[in-house]
């Protein structure tokens, strides 16, 4: 899968949604006779609004930066721990650099199995050092590995969402080092 758009394609996407802004804008300023009913509230909240919430546009801090080569930035945004006893790790993937960059091939890991599923996350690894243990991304029965696959380059500025899922370390465990292939280490903290 390429996550590459020409300039052209650019264009035609931003006339498209401008168009289907413009249609909707239009078709809620017609007079349906409604006019006398009263508007539901446009916010869940009862309070002053004093405080901005993250769908606002207030991003919060993540939980871990893992710096990689030519630009590239992983920020994982959370870790969380699922009732089926496995974690699973979220963040973005992205291109801070000034030109395109191509993923690192290394980041699939070297396991035959997982690497002819194409370009993955699938070397991610937690490491519970107080337990001394290491945990990889799962695979589903094909070899295939539970992570973001087919990524291929991402241009300047470009971010991609992706995730990883691994075995759930203990309960107790909360701190573990995320590290991947080609990436620098860092230390997140599981909830849930």
């Amino acid at each position: 899968m390429s996550i590459r758009f020409t300039a052209k394609a650019r264009r035609g996407m931003v006339a498209m949604t401008v168009a289907a802004g413009l249609a909707l804008g239009v078709a809620g300023c017609g007079g349906g006779g409604d006019d006398d009913k009263p508007s539901p509230p446009t916010s869940a909240s009862k309070d002053s609004g004093s405080k901005p919430s993250a769908q606002e546009g207030q991003a919060e801090a993540p939980l871990a930066e893992l710096k990689g080569t030519d630009g590239l930035l992983l920020q994982i945004t959370s870790a969380q721990r699922d009732a089926g006893g496995f974690v699973t790790v979220s963040g973005n993937l992205k291109n801070d650099g000034a030109e395109s960059v191509a993923i690192p091939a290394q980041t699939s890991g070297d396991e035959t199995e997982v690497i002819k599923h194409g370009q993955s996350l699938g070397g991610a690894t937690l490491v519970d050092s107080r337990g001394k243990k290491r945990y990889y991304v799962l695979r589903d029965t094909d070899g295939r590995p539970l992570t973001t696959t087919g990524l291929t380059t991402l241009e300047a500025g470009q971010t991609l969402p992706v995730f990883m899922q691994f075995p759930a370390p203990p309960a107790g465990t909360a701190d573990v080092a995320l590290q991947l292939p080609t990436f620098s280490s860092g230390t997140i903290k599981i909830s849930g």
